[in-house]
């Protein structure tokens, strides 16, 4: 890009911060002169490429799924589902969806008007809060939150408000949580199993939100990709609440459940009139997309509730390696009930800055995370500011070495 575009790209409109620009605040990767940064992931993932760390950082399992799963995928571009698919996604994955619905939370969405596949998760939240918010509403999310909750709000043009999680358990703390409630809160948005902080909301919690959002009018929307990723408690949909399911956006995707992120396939469920709403945006982000997987993701949906149960056994094994790790090298460790990622608080060890630490880590011991405070607007920042997330989506082999390394850290530091 020459000098002259670079400028016009990075200057201000005369109607305030561009687009760009309020996605970028959203998601705390603008300074306060104007100065991109890049993401979190993206410099821990340097950091550990550079020194050879083991990169526990991003939340990427390091093997593929279940092979007849991708041999699906590789019978369906061999019978020729290489063009575009349906805009609302096939009608053997919407069907696929709905009965994976019922089968585990009886809930009944109409695959014809009430299911849609996306790319991922990730266009299913950016199309339902462009559809559903804009200037003059307000975007609750629980805090630390997925940064690209804040990003896709700053797009939107909504204001993005917070209600903190809170150590040691991380659950909502339902007094705040109705304080941050507003005559302008059209969305809350409730990401459970919760990343980064591992936790599974209890029922109290979801009923007490269903009822902040009835006596507000605002509609639920709700991220749970980590829904078949909990260890010994159970998943409960909002939807499936008393009172919820006219007003709430069920979001989920095949990435985490089975190990194939990088298929991008995900789906949202709701009311008619709010599916609808969400496919007109939704069309013009990508119209469709992942044509020969989504065969693949409708029969992985399918499969016996034993592999589900098997999935999150082993992933709760692999958990308890890492955590002995961190507890070995002098940490209070939060022992997450959901997802794959794990907390550590460094302030045993005398660390204040957890964001500091996380850049020596790679050279220190060998190990890469990222540090919770960037989860966080300015004052769940410091209330964060000691805290490191770690992902053990990873072999057994790689998670024994990375705690072994982990448990020098004391030892490194004094």
């Amino acid at each position: 890009m020459s000098t002259t575009g670079r400028s016009l790209a990075l200057s201000r409109s005369a109607a305030g911060p561009a687009p760009w620009q309020r996605a970028a605040a959203g998601a705390n990767l603008l300074a306060a002169d104007g100065s991109l940064a890049v993401t979190i992931f993206e410099e821990m993932t340097t950091l550990a490429a550079a020194s050879g760390a083991i990169n526990l950082g991003q939340g990427s399992p390091d093997q593929d799924g279940p092979g007849t799963i991708a041999e699906a995928a590789r019978q369906a571009i061999a019978d020729g589902a290489n063009q575009y698919a349906p805009g609302k996604g096939t009608l053997a994955l919407r069907e696929a969806v709905a009965a994976h619905q019922r089968r585990f939370y009886g809930l009944s969405p109409d695959p014809d008007t009430e299911v849609i596949i996306t790319t991922g998760a990730t266009e299913a939240l950016a199309a339902t809060l462009l559809a559903l918010t804009g200037p003059g509403d307000e975007v609750l999310t629980f805090e630390p939150f997925y940064d690209s909750y804040g990003a896709i709000a700053g797009l939107s043009g909504a204001a993005h408000t917070t209600s903190p999680l809170l150590a040691p358990d991380f659950q909502p703390d339902l007094e705040h949580l109705a304080e941050a409630f507003t005559e302008r809160t059209r969305v809350v948005l409730v990401n459970n199993p919760h990343n980064p902080m591992g936790t599974v909301f209890t029922r109290e919690a979801l009923v007490k939100i269903v009822e902040l959002a009835e006596r507000h009018n605002a509609i639920i929307v709700t991220d749970e990709v980590y829904e078949h990723l909990t260890f010994g408690v159970p998943h409960i949909p909002v939807a499936s609440l008393p009172g919820a399911a006219e007003r709430t956006v069920t979001i989920s995707s095949a990435g985490k459940t089975f190990s194939f992120t990088g298929w991008k396939v995900g789906w949202l469920h709701g009311p008619a009139d709010l599916v609808a709403a969400i496919r007109t945006v939704k069309q013009f982000l990508r119209y469709s997309s992942g044509s020969p997987f989504q065969p693949a993701v409708a029969a992985a949906l399918a499969l016996d509730k034993a592999f589900f149960a098997g999935v999150a056994a082993e992933l709760q094994r692999k958990r308890d390696v890492l955590g002995e790790g961190l507890r070995r090298a002098g940490l209070e460790v939060f022992t997450p009930d959901g997802t794959y990622f794990i907390n550590a608080d460094t302030a045993p060890l005398g660390v204040s800055d957890a964001a500091a630490l996380a850049r020596r880590l790679p050279e220190l011991v060998g190990v890469a995370a990222i540090p919770v405070s960037v989860f966080c607007h300015e004052g769940g920042a410091e209330r964060t500011r000691s805290l490191l997330r770690f992902a053990f989506c990873k072999k057994n082999e790689v998670l024994e070495e990375a705690a072994s390394r982990l448990a020098t850290l004391g030892e490194k530091l004094a």
